[in-house]
Order: structure tokens, then sequence, then C-alpha cells
């Protein structure tokens, strides 16, 4: 098995609406960015992966359309994940390490302004028992913030203050769709306020994996991927404990995650309630800077806010700024899909 490495990322200034622009319009500056990155055209890339949701869109298989962004020309090898784009980096990882490529581009992409995420996200749902009930998923996460509150886990200050660090860090991003002084705001389902939620709004994320020298030749300082899982837990949230998250824990281990301290975790917690379980789950104490990036509270590109993460902790080991990261990603109501990857500089390497 090869190692593989992320070597380039890339991404939107996220915006609460991009009327003006389709998909491809859209996603097409970021994979000319990431690409001129590395220095690598189209048909230089061994394989290609997507993450979009049809249910967004509005269309079944969307996705085709976006590959008007890549290029038809010559013909590619390609796959698609009804996921977030951090699934599909997974499968590209895949694909590098038994050796059918040793370049890929991974891309994700999301619009969420045309209509009401909280509603289409209802699809997600168990749909005998809990989906006909339309729990949309900022009550779903309220279930959750009420549950650890009750547990003596938090409270609503102290998610206020994880909003705050997270808004006040995401000053120094330029992608960011919020970011600074956010106030609390109102209740939008008790607990949570509207501080405690992402932003609605649309995005696009790429980034290049390489494997072994390759990768070296195309980065001076590649992400290299030492671990990376994802695991998920039971479909019905009335069936899991809230207040944990055995299926990240599960996936940290088997990332390796535990085996040595990391100094930089990018979490996808879409709410704050959400950070405090991870942070749980997977070891995490101060020493650790979470969401340099101002997280998913900053910018919540549905299907590319876990590549994203991805992408921020590689882009630190890329600037010298981190040794060893972790990288979460989620999907799903309460938590529910987990992967964890860890990525560390070559002067790490073993």
């Amino acid at each position: 098995m090869r190692d593989v490495a992320i070597v380039a990322f890339a991404q939107t200034d996220h915006r609460r609406r991009t009327d003006d622009l389709s998909e491809v319009e859209m996603l097409m500056p970021v994979l000319h960015q990431v690409l001129d990155a590395t220095g690598l055209r189209a048909r230089d890339i061994g394989f290609t992966c997507s993450g979009s949701s049809d249910y967004l869109a509005g269309r079944a298989f969307s996705f085709t359309m976006a590959l008007d962004g890549v290029g038809a020309q010559p013909p590619i090898s390609e796959s698609h994940v009804e996921m977030d784009g951090a699934w599909a980096l997974y499968e590209a990882w895949v694909k590098l390490r038994t050796g059918e490529a040793d370049t890929a581009l991974v891309y994700a992409y999301g619009k969420s302004s045309p209509g009401e995420v909280r509603d289409v996200l209802t699809r997600q749902l168990d749909p005998y028992y809990v989906g006909p009930l339309w729990p949309d998923s900022v009550a779903l996460a309220a279930l959750q913030a009420q549950a650890l509150i009750d547990a003596g886990e938090t409270d609503e200050a102290a998610l206020a203050s994880i909003a705050a660090r997270n808004r006040t860090a995401a000053a120094d991003n330029p992608h960011a769709q919020l970011a600074g002084s956010v106030p609390a705001g109102d209740y939008v389902v008790r607990p949570l306020r509207t501080g405690d939620c992402p932003p609605v709004g649309d995005g696009a994320a790429a980034v290049v994996l390489a494997a072994d020298d390759t990768a070296r030749a195309l980065c001076t300082r590649p992400a290299w991927i030492r671990g990376i899982d994802h695991r998920i837990e039971a479909h019905s949230v009335g069936v899991r404990e809230l207040t944990d998250s055995p299926s990240a824990r599960l996936a940290a281990e088997r990332a390796g995650a535990f085996e040595r301290p990391v100094d930089t975790a990018e979490l996808h917690a879409p709410f704050t309630s959400q950070e405090v379980v991870l942070r749980r789950a997977l070891g995490l104490d101060d020493s650790v800077r979470v969401n340099p990036s101002g997280g998913a509270l900053a910018a919540n590109p549905m299907m590319a806010a876990g590549l994203i993460r991805l992408g921020e902790a590689a882009a630190r080991i890329h600037r010298g700024e981190s040794d060893r990261a972790l990288a979460h990603a989620t999907s799903g109501p309460c938590l529910q899909q987990n992967l964890v990857a860890v990525l560390e500089g070559e002067t790490t390497h073993v």
C-alpha cells in the first residue's frame, strides 16, 4: 500500500446566495485554482471523484452537469458519491492506495439557497417513523443540545462561547461567510440560538491527492494521510445516546488519532453543541487548536463543508503551521455518520 497525501486545496468565497451562478460556474474557478497549484492539467489526473446531492439541486443525476467544469475530453476515470466530498476523498484515497492511479481530483459543491435546506434534510430520516413527523435539522440538533445540557455537559453560555471562538477565528479566513463578532441572536429552536447554528449558503471546494514521490514532486510539504476511517450510528435517533458519538470515536481510533497527540483539529460541527460531543469523543483538550478556520459555524456549504475540513487541515500542514492534524466530517442528523482522518507533514513521516 502506498502513501497518499493532499497536495493542493482550493475553495470558493462562501456566500448566502449565488443566484448569478450555476453549479458549474461556481465550481470551475475552484477546479482551475487547485490544478494550477500543482501544475497539473485535467488530462494528467488519474481519477476524479465528486460529492454532491441531487436533493439540493432538485433534479436527478445533477452531478453529471458539474462534469462540464472538469471537461469531457479526453475521457476520464470518474466516480461520484451522494455524500459530502469527504467521502469522495475516501474513495479516491482507496484508488491511489491500491495503485490504480497516481493522482486524483476530488471536488464537492452545494447550493442551499434555492430551497429550504432545513426541510430538504428531513429526507435523510427514517421514512417510516421519523420522516413523517418532519422534524427539521435544527429541531433535531436542539434535541441533542438539550440532552447535553440536561446531562450537565454544557450550558447555553458555554455554547455561545464556542460560537464566538469559531467566528473570531474566521476573521482570518477570507473565504468565510460569517466572521468576527456575531450576536447570539434569538432562539431558533430552544436551546439553540441563531449564533449556535450554521449559516445557510453556497460554495464549493476541491483537493488534489497524489501518491508517494508524485506527491513530493507536486508539493513542497505534502499533507500525508496517515489514517482515515468512517463509521455510522443507528439510523433512528431514538435509539442513540445523543450526548456521545461512538462512531466518531471508533473512526478516530481506526485512523490512528489516539496514537500520538495532534496539534490541530478541524471539526465538522455545524452546531455548537456538536463540538461539545466531538471534543469528548475525539479526546481533544485545550492544547489542540480547534477550527482555526472558523469551522462550519463560519461557512457550511452543504456537501462540501466536510471536504473543506480536510482541506483546511492540509493547508495548515502545507504552510508549516501544523505537524499533525485531525480532520473530521459528518453527515446526517445529530452526527449520524462520521469520518476522521489524521494528516501529517513530511517531517513527522516514519
